[in-house]
């Protein structure tokens, strides 16, 4: 037994271990229960505090958003109220014994900001109380404001003024006054004046931008009126200061131009004036910070300035130098005006390109395009109409005018029809003068763009020599009359084309009323023929030539004037070669068809032969080409 329970004795050991660590287990296995049971009751607790917590982050949210809402409030009508409380310093500020002194304080540009910013507040919210009122209560405000500011300007130059034009009229130097007008000028305006010239400044760029433009805006009517004042009296100023050394300019050029050259003086007098234009727009830049450029909006500072025109020339008025001009010319010669005209085309109109452009050059270039467009070119279109009338429609010309005479030294218009050398004279001077888009276009009578002068040198000249036609016909002069036509007409339209303005776009109408004149021949042949001699010979004969007997009648008055002046000269040419070509064909076929043929041919030959002679002797070409359009007359009779 004893044995037997010493054996079992490990076994029993184990076994009451075992026990032990059954009880263990399933005391670990309750307590983990129980744990398990303590979780899931903490775990609905914590569900239902996130479910409060929510709640609560939801009510602080909306309580949040509440302070935010009424804090915006709050600061809306504090800044509504702001816009409401301000009338009442401002109106004590500009209002005060010494209120006028604010516009050279930096305040100054603060009161009319914020006054500009009441009227739009009061303008945007038409439904709140007495906005209306407010807004016209502040808008009388800016005014006054706006007025103090004129004022004190006003009161600025008066004194500038005063002081710089006493030193101008005690000085005779022109170096020394043109640095008073000027350099002091500038510093006495700018020194000492505080925040005046930048208050001005602003008040001008609320009208305008910086090139002269319009500005839109709530205010700008009143701020563009107090920049039509400011500019009115700165000129005022500046035309009394500038008097006595525009009276002495003036005085100089009519000097010269009495007594020496008037178109030397009247380079000198451009440039000087132009120097001067450049000398106040830089100044006038200086001080209020904007420089017009040309425009024809009514509502731009270069049209409010130009309406303020005085003696004193500047960037937006050369009346002064017109008129001066115009005075001086009105007595000179045409060659003198186109000379003059001539010289500032080419001197400031048209670019070098190897000089550099500057300001100054830019603003030389718009005064002169000015100067011509606006006042010198319709006085030179008059100058030029008087001398058409003169010289080439009331002209007096004697009978032996009539008559072709030979060429002199080779030259073809000198044996030309008086009032067409004359007329030859004058589209040069006028081309000379002008810019070819000026004169590059004979225009109808109806339709006159840019000068009416080279239209009205050719219809006149064209009327004249058919005056001298019509004479030639009825009275014995020896002269043929269709020759007469070709030899003038050829001139005038060859000094046309060598000038570059007989190159027109002819119209279709005008050819209606004009027979065809040489038939059974076409155009093209009739190209060939001719076009040697004939300038533009493919425009005016591509419109239809036939060869055979012709009756051609000259259009009615009432077609001429409103004719193409070019179309009209290339239809008389046309008739004329026509004619005399037609013509001669018919002698010489009835000289060869009379018996005593031979002597009677060589009798009209030798006669055709010094005509032509006469009137082409130093174009032998032309010559060839109408013997040639007489041979192929006489084929097509003979067919």
């Amino acid at each position: 037994d004893e044995l037997l329970d010493a054996g079992q004795q490990e076994y029993t050991l184990y076994g009451e271990q075992l026990a032990v660590t059954e009880r263990h287990l399933d005391t670990l296995i309750e307590d983990t229960n129980n744990a398990l049971q303590l979780l899931a009751s903490l775990s609905e607790s914590f569900r239902g505090v996130e479910e409060q917590t929510t709640s609560f982050q939801a009510q602080c949210e909306d309580l949040l958003s509440e302070q935010r809402r009424l804090q915006k409030l709050a600061d809306n009508v504090g800044t509504d109220l702001h816009y409401y409380a301000y009338i009442d310093n401002v109106s004590r500020r500009l209002n005060a014994p010494g209120a006028s002194r604010l516009v050279a304080d930096e305040s100054f540009g603060d009161i009319l900001q914020n006054l500009e910013a009441c009227i739009v507040f009061m303008e945007k919210n038409p439904s709140y109380r007495d906005s209306e009122q407010y807004s016209a209560r502040y808008q009388a405000l800016l005014a006054k404001a706006l007025h103090l500011l004129e004022v004190g300007l006003q009161t600025r130059l008066d004194k500038v003024s005063a002081d710089v034009s006493r030193q101008i009229a005690a000085t005779k130097s022109e170096s020394a006054r043109h640095a008073l007008a000027y350099g002091r000028f500038e510093e006495m305006m700018l020194e000492d004046a505080f925040f005046l010239i930048p208050n001005v400044q602003k008040v001008i760029h609320q009208a305008y931008d910086p090139a002269g433009n319009a500005l839109s805006g709530t205010n700008s009517e009143i701020y563009s009126n107090t920049a039509n004042n400011i500019f009115q009296a700165y000129i005022a100023a500046r035309d009394r200061d500038l008097r006595p050394i525009i009276q002495h300019d003036l005085d100089v050029f009519k000097k010269e131009a009495k007594n020496a050259s008037v178109e030397t003086a009247s380079r000198n007098y451009v440039k000087q004036s132009f120097e001067r234009s450049y000398n106040e727009a830089m100044l006038f830049a200086k001080i209020f910070a904007v420089e017009p450029h040309y425009s024809t909006d009514p509502n731009s500072a270069f049209v409010t300035l130009k309406s303020h025109q005085r003696v004193m020339v500047n960037a937006t008025n050369v009346v002064p130098i017109a008129n001066s001009l115009q005075s001086a010319l009105q007595s000179a010669e045409l060659q003198t005006i186109c000379n003059i005209l001539g010289w500032i085309t080419n001197e400031y109109l048209i670019s070098d390109y190897e000089e550099e452009e500057t300001s100054f050059s830019r603003h030389c270039q718009e005064l002169a395009a000015r100067l011509l467009a606006e006042h010198l070119w319709v006085f030179t279109d008059t100058a030029f109409e008087a001398e058409i009338g003169k010289s080439i429609s009331k002209v007096t010309v004697l009978p032996d005018a009539l008559k072709i005479g030979p060429v002199l030294d080779g030259v073809a218009s000198s044996n030309a029809y008086p009032p067409v050398k004359r007329a030859l004279e004058l589209l040069i001077m006028f081309d000379q003068s002008m810019p070819k888009e000026r004169c590059v276009v004979i225009l109808t009578g109806e339709q006159q763009r840019d000068s009416p002068v080279v239209f009205k040198i050719v219809r006149e000249t064209i009327q004249v020599l058919q005056r001298a036609e019509a004479r030639i016909k009825t009275t014995e002069h020896g002269t043929d009359h269709d020759l007469f036509m070709i030899k003038n007409l050829l001139i005038l339209k060859n000094e046309l084309v060598s000038l570059e303005i007989g190159d027109v776009r002819n119209q279709d109408s005008g050819m209606q009323y004009f027979s065809h004149i040489w038939n059974n021949i076409t155009p093209q042949n009739l190209v060939g023929y001719v076009s040697s001699f004939i300038p533009s010979a493919a425009s005016f004969l591509s419109r239809g030539f036939t060869v055979g007997p012709t009756s051609v009648q000259a259009p009615p008055a009432t077609i001429i004037d409103s004719q193409d002046a070019n179309e009209q000269l290339d239809d008389l040419l046309r008739q004329a070669i026509g004619g005399f070509t037609n013509r001669w064909a018919g002698l010489l076929g009835d000289a060869r068809a009379k018996k005593t043929g031979g002597s009677n041919v060589v009798k009209v030959e030798r006669e055709l032969e010094e005509i032509l002679q006469t009137a082409f002797s130093n174009q032998p070409e032309v010559i060839a080409k109408l013997k040639e359009a007489i041979q192929l007359h006489m084929q097509a009779q003979k067919r």
